[in-house]
């Protein structure tokens, strides 16, 4: 916990940096150079997304003074509940790690000449060091020197390749003249990548799972001296955020402005669009010494950033929620050496998730997907426990279980129709009766388009709907196996909080069990 001592300047950006990784230094300026500035309206959802954080979530955890957010299920819920939500968080996060390892290594092979593997090793190995070494203190100090180095380099190819450019405004001409400057798209169809409302309302649920009940951040939280201190640091986010959404935004747009549309992809010189962007950089920086490096610092930072944050975080959680439990005697010395040892431990089984990331296609998607997938349930988890008094642990852990479930079956559905091209309709047997042949083709072409349109759905919609799916089937559990509330896990909350819940309790509850039990007698008549 840093002895609770951290500032709120030192937390906000440590919170930037934590997921403000290699994958958005790659992955941001691709997408706008691919697909233009829709992508821009994802700093709509950081409003919201930062305001119920600073106001829901913190006041809840820190008045808790819990050291792993998972305590709170427990209070909440029981031991098990608990456990579900611990091991959940420690799968998503080593999967994430994979692709923050691989993302930058792949990059500099290909376009440097770096040693793929070297590259990986050379990152997890020095990171998971100095992470083991320095606790939380370490992890947010360097965040905070990485943050800077990353803005550096990001600001230095933005002014170098727009000057080459000619300037600003001949890089927006051209961005223009190329349909680059994307319009407000109000289109509400969730099959649809990017539009507003993907990425600025499917964004506050992603935004919410990233800032409001993982590990990583929720510890930053608990570090900061004071609960207004950590409050504010999350107001200090708000603006950093769209700073660094306007960079790579910008960075796209000059690579737009060099290229156009004769793409570097298109020409052989790279082989993926993760790879395009450190590629954009040599060419601009060809004749500049010094300047290069500086961005390999930038993107090198932005993965240290991210993995020792969830090296720090995946110790906390495995020594709070498994062992001190287990262990109650533990002494302090003991337990400050066996966390280092779980530090280590984590970033050793991260080197070897970096293998599997070669595997998920664009790294921007790829982390936007996996925190959807399994960051979303974690939110219905934390969600259904806060605002809804009524649910008990059977309906928690039905509800996490249905939602992993369906988030891997859209999640890893949409993967396979990709790699197979939509070929997902077996063959009709043709020998049957023409009526019957009819109706099965009609019954399966139908039912084909129900699968593939929920397979296309946009992964900025996985968190949204993952989480959804925990409360809603959480909520229908709960109701079905009776009504539970521990008062206690509610106690610190804040005090409109507190009384709405109460309300819901009476009024609600009394709703819902007079509700059941005139249905109940309803089927025995």
């Amino acid at each position: 916990m840093a002895d609770r001592s951290m500032s709120c300047l030192p937390v906000s950006l440590s919170l930037l940096a934590t997921f403000q990784s290699a994958v958005a230094i790659l992955g941001a300026p691709s997408e706008v150079y691919t697909f233009g500035t829709q992508y821009w309206f994802l700093g709509c959802s950081y409003f919201l997304g930062l305001l119920i954080p600073a106001h829901v979530f913190i006041p809840v955890f820190y008045r808790l003074r819990v050291s792993s957010a998972y305590e709170y299920l427990e209070l909440r819920f029981n031991k098990t509940v608990r456990i579900c939500g611990t091991l959940t968080f420690i799968f998503q996060m080593v999967i994430y790690m994979g692709v923050v390892l691989y993302a930058p290594a792949l990059a500099l092979n290909a376009v440097t000449g770096f040693d793929l593997w070297g590259a990986v090793l050379a990152m997890g190995l020095v990171c998971t060091l100095y992470t083991a070494l320095g606790g939380l203190k370490a992890v947010i100090w360097t965040d905070v020197f990485q943050t800077v180095v990353m803005f550096a380099g990001q600001l230095a190819v933005i002014v170098v390749g727009a000057s080459q450019a000619g300037g600003i405004a001949e890089v927006w001409r051209k961005a223009t003249n190329g349909s680059r400057i994307a319009g407000l798209d109000l289109n509400p169809d969730p099959l649809e990548r990017h539009t507003f409302w993907t990425l600025g309302v499917g964004g506050i649920f992603l935004m919410l799972a990233l800032y409001g009940v993982n590990q990583a951040q929720v510890q930053r939280y608990l570090s900061s001296r004071t609960e207004r201190e950590a409050v504010m640091s999350c107001y200090v986010v708000f603006p950093c955020q769209q700073i660094v959404l306007c960079l790579g935004c910008l960075m796209g747009l000059v690579m737009f402005a060099r290229y156009g549309e004769d793409s570097p992809l298109d020409k052989g010189y790279v082989k993926t669009n993760d790879q395009m962007v450190l590629y954009f950089v040599m060419d601009v920086f060809r004749d500049l010494p010094g300047l290069p490096g500086l961005f390999v610092a930038c993107l090198f930072s932005g993965a240290l950033s991210t993995i020792s944050s969830a090296f720090n975080s995946l110790a906390t959680v495995t020594m709070e929620d498994f062992i001190k439990p287990n262990f109650p005697n533990m002494t302090e010395a003991r337990a400050t050496l066996l966390s280092k040892g779980l530090a280590l431990a984590y970033g050793l089984v991260c080197l070897a998730m970096a293998y599997i990331a070669s595997l998920m296609g664009s790294v921007l998607q790829a982390a936007f997907s996996i925190f959807g997938m399994v960051g979303g349930p974690l939110l219905g988890l934390f969600c259904l426990g806060m605002f809804f008094p009524w649910a008990n642990p059977t309906g928690a852990v039905v509800g996490l279980v249905a939602g992993l479930a369906m988030a891997f079956w859209v999640g890893i559905g949409s993967f396979v129709m990709r790699m197979s091209s939509g070929t997902l309709v077996p063959p009709v047997n043709t020998t049957t009766l023409p009526l019957l042949e009819n109706m099965t083709t009609a019954f399966m072409s139908s039912s084909t388009k129900r699968v593939h349109a929920l397979y296309s759905l946009s992964y900025m919609w996985y968190s949204a709907h993952n989480s959804a799916t925990v409360v809603v089937v959480g909520l229908l559990v709960s109701l079905l196996s009776g009504t539970y509330m521990r008062q206690s896990a509610y106690m610190s909350l804040p005090a409109g909080a507190f009384t709405f819940l109460n309300f819901c309790d009476k009024n609600l509850c009394n709703f819902w069990g007079k509700f059941w039990k005139i249905v109940c007698e309803k089927l025995l008549d």
